[in-house]
């Protein structure tokens, strides 16, 4: 066995097939572990035999990656979102390293395509990002935080061939959906930590979001899907700090 491909998971249906033939004759396992999905997850990993199905209580995004860490038994982890697929270019970069002995790094970071709504973003702060996604277990963990969670090495990293497919959002709903969930967990993490908000940073600190999106990271280029991106993060961050600022005025 070389390779253990890991996803978290909750109600992830609308990709989650797709994401998993991807990748099914590349592994050697498949590890879900899911947080009791009311969809048809369970149902689309029974069809694949690498699939091994845990359910486990969510208690954050660092936490139940980690723990998926532990249930891996090869010696290199894929990790993926379930709403992420790896073209054919980043496939055969990943078996060329678990094949290699020698491989020069134990950590592996690839370049994304962020599909927002049908479109590749190239602008805006979405184009060009590099995810660690391929590691060596016992080379990297993520940390604790209940959203947002920051992935954890002191290894040097390398840089694999091809790129990620991200399919972010089905549609406008699904987004604004997400974002209020991750907002609610972005203002119990902050709260956790001691931080505050105020009204400067209600009123402020989305503008200066949206002026950074679309402006300086050239999101305009992106056509209307570019505005809409940069609007939607300013409500990201109009929320994050309203909702923290309830908490310590509530």
């Amino acid at each position: 066995m070389k390779l253990s491909a890991a996803i978290i998971t909750f109600n992830e249906e609308r990709i989650l097939e797709r994401t998993l033939r991807s990748i099914h004759d590349l592994v050697d396992e498949i590890i879900i572990v899911d947080s009791f999905s009311t969809d048809k997850t369970k149902e689309i990993c029974s069809q694949f035999s690498k699939v091994h199905f845990i359910e486990r209580k969510f208690d954050g995004f660092g936490k139940q990656k980690n723990f998926a860490i532990t249930q891996c038994n090869a010696p290199w982890i894929l990790f993926l979102d379930a709403d992420e697929i790896p073209d054919a270019e980043a496939l055969e970069s990943i078996n060329k390293v678990v094949t290699n002995p020698q491989s020069t790094f134990s950590v592996y970071q690839i370049q994304f395509n962020n599909i927002f709504l049908g479109k590749i973003l190239k602008y805006g702060g979405w184009g060009n990002l590099k995810r660690e996604r391929l590691f060596k277990k016992g080379f990297a963990q993520y940390s604790e935080d209940i959203v947002h969670e920051e992935f954890l090495t002191k290894e040097r990293k390398g840089l694999l061939q091809g790129r990620i497919n991200h399919y972010t959002y089905k549609d406008i709903y699904h987004h604004i959906e997400k974002s209020n969930k991750y907002t609610s967990m972005m203002a119990d993490k902050m709260h956790a930590r001691g931080k505050k908000s105020s009204v400067f940073k209600i009123v402020i600190s989305p503008r200066f979001q949206f002026f950074k999106s679309y402006f300086l990271r050239f999101g305009f280029l992106d056509g209307l899907v570019g505005y809409y991106a940069a609007k939607t993060a300013a409500f990201y961050t109009f929320l994050k700090y309203k909702k923290l600022y309830e908490k310590h005025n509530s």
